[in-house]
């Protein structure tokens, strides 16, 4: 596989950190391609957990190059923070094994404090918010689209960053003090702190594009790492319940400036039922009881956050519409095992919109809001499958339930998560 694509089919927190681990064995190198700090993948090893937000989680093994891409919005303070982290674990981070892209737009001090008192001041207003973590990713999209933001490479001019800032805030501290009624920000000392991260970064900064493009050249295997999941993406997603960036296949292309004919492979991430962190549309979510114990049983939970997942059935539509969008050509289905122990299983195979079944995911974000789920009720099963590593040795009624998913989606499941331990993976076909 020398080009391939891992791309979430839900709302994010599909698992993709599993999957990027146990594929990395056939890889070169690993490529974070859009989203910042607001993502959270997490790889158990042993007994030791590990956390990512910036750094691809391909960093865990040896001999594996890892990139941050352009497409990413860095927040240095995080990313300093995570590889002082990882080397205090033994783990080793230096130029070798992590690039960061010259070209990459940096999260600054008043995104996060913006994206935050905007949040704040939805709820204080009686209006729905986004939902966002905080992290100060959509303002930082946002500065980089109006053309007003800082790349990495600008670190290594301090004078042009000061004049940047002062330009921003130029514009930022009245909506401070006339909207938000907080104090006006120094300029001098934003941009004191986002130097002071400079020196840290400087030893990591690359040319990512070319450095990739000519690893392809070379025979390098590549795998291309999305934050978030398809159903987030900003142009295909719920919107405006989405991040600020292309979360779908697609992305990989423009947030890393290798071609689209040079990626060959799409891979699906899906977990074997829903979730989704903050606001916006769930047409398959369980409330009460049933939403709080699959919750509990499946950990779910923000890795950045800490916040709690809505939780819910299975849902095919959207995952149907997310492989689609993306060109999956096979997925990985996660977290089958948190499924053990439930007498039935729904999974919704269409929904239902003014008297009408659908099985196309709409558009108007209204319509999701008041479909009604088409279930299918299936058998569980009470079998432990942590141990299991063969298909065939699945009890029937979790086969079934992966083939009734294959079915519905129209993709093939190559793989099949679990558990939670490295090597709980099942490999089929």
């Amino acid at each position: 596989m020398p080009a391939t694509v891992i791309v979430g089919m839900q709302w994010g927190d599909e698992g993709k950190a599993k999957v990027l681990d146990a594929l990395a064995a056939e890889i070169d190198i690993v490529v974070r391609y859009q989203g910042g700090a607001n993502a959270g993948h997490t790889v158990v090893v042993g007994q030791e957990r590990y956390a990512f937000h910036l750094v691809p989680s391909g960093i865990l093994h040896e001999n594996k190059v890892c990139v941050i891409a352009n497409g990413c919005v860095v927040d240095p303070q995080q990313l300093v923070k995570e590889i002082e982290e990882l080397r205090g674990r033994g783990i080793k981070v230096d130029r070798t094994n992590l690039l960061l892209s010259e070209r990459a737009q940096l999260v600054m001090p008043y995104h996060k404090l913006v994206d935050q008192l905007s949040e704040k001041r939805k709820e204080e207003h009686g209006q729905k918010k986004i939902g966002t973590t905080g992290r100060g990713i959509g303002p930082a999209y946002v500065d980089k689209v109006a053309r007003a933001g800082i790349r990495v490479v600008d670190l290594l001019r301090p004078d042009f960053v000061k004049l940047r800032v002062q330009q921003r805030l130029s514009e930022l501290n009245p909506l401070l003090t006339a909207v938000y009624k907080e104090k006006e920000l120094d300029a001098d000392t934003v941009t004191r702190e986002i130097l002071s991260y400079a020196g840290a970064l400087k030893p990591l900064m690359a040319d990512t594009a070319a450095y990739l493009n000519k690893a392809l050249a070379d025979g390098k295997r590549l795998l291309f790492e999305g934050a978030q999941g398809t159903l987030l993406d900003v142009d295909h997603g719920t919107y405006p319940y989405v991040t600020s960036s292309n979360s779908t296949a697609g992305g990989a292309a423009t947030g890393s400036g290798v071609s689209p004919r040079k990626i060959e492979t799409a891979l699906g991430i899906v977990k074997a039922y829903t979730t989704r962190v903050g606001a916006g549309p769930f047409p398959t979510e369980m409330h009460g009881d049933a939403g709080e114990a699959l919750r509990q049983k499946g950990g779910e939970f923000g890795v950045t956050t800490g916040r709690p997942r809505r939780c819910g059935w299975f849902d095919a539509v959207c995952v149907r519409y997310a492989a689609e969008v993306s060109g999956v050509d096979a997925l990985a289905l996660t977290k089958i095992d948190v499924l053990t122990g439930e007498k039935e299983l729904k999974i919704c195979t269409g929904y239902k919109l003014n008297g009408e079944t659908i099985d196309r995911f709409p558009a108007d974000l209204h319509a999701v809001e008041h479909v009604e789920p088409v279930y299918a009720t299936v058998p569980g099963w009470e079998e432990s499958l942590a141990d299991i590593r063969a298909f065939e040795d699945l009890p029937p009624a979790a086969q079934a339930y992966v083939l009734q998913i294959e079915g519905l989606v129209g993709t093939p499941i190559r793989y099949i998560g679990v558990g939670k331990a490295r090597d709980a993976l099942i490999r089929r076909g």
